[in-house]
């Protein structure tokens, strides 16, 4: 009950600011610590409105991406419309040709899409859902081990004081 009594004392001491702070908690580590849940709000949400950005389906291969894209289906009634036309007919040829622009373009939006979720959306997602988590985590852990150095310290003092005042013959 003591040593409970004494450890958030100490707990207090430290939050307060009146004791004397340990090397470890110095104020960078505080700021550091007081900034970390803004910057995991950040980039969750700018995963959020990143994902929400995408045309094609997240964290799908660009077969199923392509399916789904509005300029795929596009480009495939551009060249229906050439093949029932004819490639003799100005007007079939011209469909044709503007298919296959489509097509490309849709080719490059989806490795653009896929390039982007690779490089930016999951490293962000990974930042705010695993790093900061633990981050935080181990911050809690460090702020537990300094209270055990500390109240160590405490002791070792107490201890050496008692051992000069009334030295054990």
């Amino acid at each position: 009950m003591k040593k409970q009594f004494n450890r958030m004392r100490q707990l207090a001491n430290q939050t307060v600011g009146r004791a004397e702070k340990t090397e470890v908690l110095n104020e960078d580590l505080l700021q550091v610590e007081k900034r970390l849940e803004l910057v995991k709000q950040v980039s969750h949400s700018t995963h959020k409105k990143l994902t929400a950005c995408l045309q094609g389906q997240q964290g799908s291969d660009s077969d199923k991406r392509s399916k789904k894209l509005p300029l795929t289906s596009l480009a495939q009634c551009l060249m229906e419309g050439s093949a029932i036309l004819g490639d003799d007919c100005l007007l079939g040829k011209m469909l044709k040709l503007c298919g296959e622009a489509e097509d490309k373009l849709a080719q490059e939006l989806i490795h653009f899409e896929l390039q982007v979720e690779r490089d930016v959306i999951e490293p962000l997602f990974v930042l705010a859902e695993v790093e900061i988590p633990n981050i935080q985590k181990q911050r809690k852990h460090l702020a537990k081990l300094v209270l055990d150095m500390d109240s160590s310290r405490t002791r070792i003092s107490s201890q050496l004081t008692c051992t000069i005042l009334w030295p054990k013959r």
